[in-house]
C-alpha cells in the first residue's frame, strides 16, 4: 500500500492490454513521480469487450498529484469522485494561472454547480476557460455555463480558468475493433497491407463525412505537386472531396510554379528534368501573385489558370497558408504570425468529419494539435517517422498509410471521381 500523503482513486475503461493503455498509465505515474495500488481490475472477455481497471494514484505533494491526474487524463483516465473544478481568474493577459488544467483533444466536461457541462472545442495544450455560472468554484446559483478551450496566448486577464484536475472528466473515442470503414484503424501505421484496401477504407470515410453535411479537411506538403499528383488533387477539389486546405508557402508556390511554368523547384515535371533557369520559377512564381496582389485575384485577372489553388478558388473553397522561418517571398495569401496562423486554423475546423494529411510533417502536427479526437485522422507519407509522429504529439487518433504520396492521390481519385481513371489516361 502507498504511503505517499496525497492520493486520488481513479478508473479508465477500454481495451486496455491489447491496445497498451493501462501500461502506459502506470508508466506515466512513475514517470511523473508519483505511486500506484491497482485495487480492481476486470478484463473483457472478448476482442470487442472492454476492460476495467481502478487504481489509488499517490503522490508527495498535492501539485504533484494534480500533474499526474491531468497526465492520465489525456488515456481517458477520470477520477471517481471527481467533485467540483476549481475555478481562478488570469492575473495577467497571456498568462494561465499557476496550476491551471492542461486540456486534451478528448470529449471533456466540466462540473461546475453541480451539473456536468461538455467543453465546446476539444483541443490539446491549451486552458478551460468558464463562461457564465458562479464567480467562484462551488458558488450557488450557477445558471447557464459555457466552457471552451483558449490557447495560452489569447487567455486575457479576468477570464475564469479551470485549475487542477478535480470537476473534469473526458471520454476516449472508441476504436473500431472489427468491420466497418475504418478497421484498419486497429493498427497504427500501415506499411504492409494492400494499399487498395487502405484507398478504399479512406475513400469511404471521406463519403462518410460528406454523407453527414461534414466538411473533409485536407494538409498538405509540396510533395502533392512533386509527385505529379495536383491533377488528381484537382479532381478531388472538382467532385467536392477538398473543403478546406492547410498547408505552408511551398505546396501553393509549387502549384502555381507549375501552372505558370510547368515545373515544380525547376523540374520539368512531364519529362523529371530539369530545364534551363529553371531554378528561377519559383521565385518568379511568387512574384507574378504578389503583382497581381492575392492567388484569389491572380485567378480573377486570368493570371492563374490551372492549379490546385486555381481549383480551390474557383469552387469556393477555403485554404489558410501559414508560412515559416524558410520561405521565399512569401506569397501574399501566406499567414507570417504564425499565432494568426493557428488562429486563422481554428476558425475552419468547425463542421470538419474527416482530416487527410498528405507528404508534410510539420503542418500535419500543428493540425493534430488543433483537432479534436473525434475528428477520423489519416496520414499518409513514404517516411514512417511522419506518420508515427502524430500519435507520440498526442493525436491518439491518427492513424498512418506509408507509401508515395502521388500513387496514393492517383488510386483516391480513381476510387471517388466517376471516369478519373480515362481523364487521367486521355492526359
Amino acid at each position: 500500500m502507498s504511503q505517499r500523503s496525497h492520493q486520488e482513486s481513479v478508473e479508465i475503461t477500454g481495451h486496455l492490454i491489447d491496445e497498451g493503455s493501462l501500461s502506459r498509465v502506470l508508466n506515466d505515474v512513475g514517470e511523473y513521480g508519483g505511486d500506484y495500488v491497482v485495487h480492481q481490475f476486470d478484463i473483457g472477455h472478448g476482442t470487442a469487450d472492454p476492460s476495467y481497471a481502478r487504481l489509488e494514484v499517490s503522490a508527495a505533494d498535492e501539485e504533484t498529484l494534480q500533474r499526474i491526474l491531468m497526465r492520465l487524463q489525456t488515456h481517458g483516465v477520470n477520477q471517481v469522485e471527481p467533485g467540483e473544478a476549481e475555478v481562478v481568474p488570469a492575473a495577467q493577459d497571456g498568462v494561465f494561472p499557476d496550476g491551471f488544467y492542461s486540456s486534451t483533444n478528448l470529449e471533456t466536461q466540466v462540473r461546475v454547480g453541480g451539473r456536468w457541462w461538455t467543453v465546446e472545442n476539444p483541443e490539446m495544450d491549451c486552458g478551460l476557460v468558464l463562461d457564465g455560472g458562479p464567480e467562484v468554484a462551488g458558488g450557488a446559483g450557477a445558471g447557464e455555463v459555457a466552457v471552451r478551450t483558449v490557447p495560452m496566448a489569447d487567455v486575457r486577464a479576468g477570464m475564469r480558468v479551470v485549475c487542477g484536475a478535480a470537476g473534469v472528466r473526458v471520454t476516449v473515442p472508441v476504436s473500431e475493433r472489427s468491420g466497418g470503414s475504418f478497421g484498419f484503424m486497429e493498427s497504427d501505421v500501415s506499411s504492409e497491407k494492400p494499399q487498395a484496401v487502405l484507398v478504399r477504407q479512406v475513400a469511404d470515410g471521406m463519403r462518410e463525412a460528406k454523407q453527414a453535411g461534414q466538411k473533409v479537411l485536407w494538409v498538405g506538403g509540396p510533395g502533392v505537386v512533386h509527385t505529379g499528383a495536383a491533377p488528381a488533387m484537382v479532381a478531388l477539389v472538382e467532385a467536392g472531396y477538398v473543403d478546406v486546405l492547410f498547408a505552408g508557402n511551398a505546396l501553393a508556390t509549387h502549384d502555381i510554379e507549375s501552372a505558370l511554368y510547368g515545373t515544380s523547384l525547376g523540374i520539368d515535371l512531364a519529362r523529371g528534368q530539369g530545364v534551363e533557369h529553371g531554378h528561377e520559377h519559383h521565385i518568379r512564381a511568387i512574384n507574378t501573385i504578389r503583382k497581381a496582389g492575392s492567388i484569389r485575384a491572380a485567378v480573377e485577372q486570368g493570371v492563374l489558370t490551372s492549379g490546385v489553388m486555381h481549383a480551390l478558388v474557383t469552387h469556393g473553397k477555403e485554404f489558410v497558408l501559414v508560412g515559416s522561418v524558410r520561405d521565399d517571398g512569401p506569397l501574399p495569401d501566406v499567414h507570417t504570425d504564425v499565432i494568426d496562423g493557428q488562429r486563422a486554423m481554428r476558425a475552419q475546423l468547425d463542421g470538419a468529419g474527416f482530416c487527410l494529411m498528405v507528404a508534410t510533417m510539420l503542418h500535419s502536427v500543428a493540425t493534430g494539435n488543433l483537432l479534436p479526437a473525434s475528428v477520423p485522422l489519416v496520414c499518409v507519407d513514404i517516411n514512417p517517422a511522419t506518420v508515427t509522429k502524430l500519435a507520440d504529439r498526442g493525436s491518439s487518433q491518427a492513424r498512418g498509410i506509408v507509401t508515395d504520396v502521388g500513387l496514393f492521390l492517383e488510386q483516391l481519385a480513381m476510387e471517388l471521381v466517376p471516369g478519373y481513371r480515362r481523364q487521367a489516361a486521355d492526359a
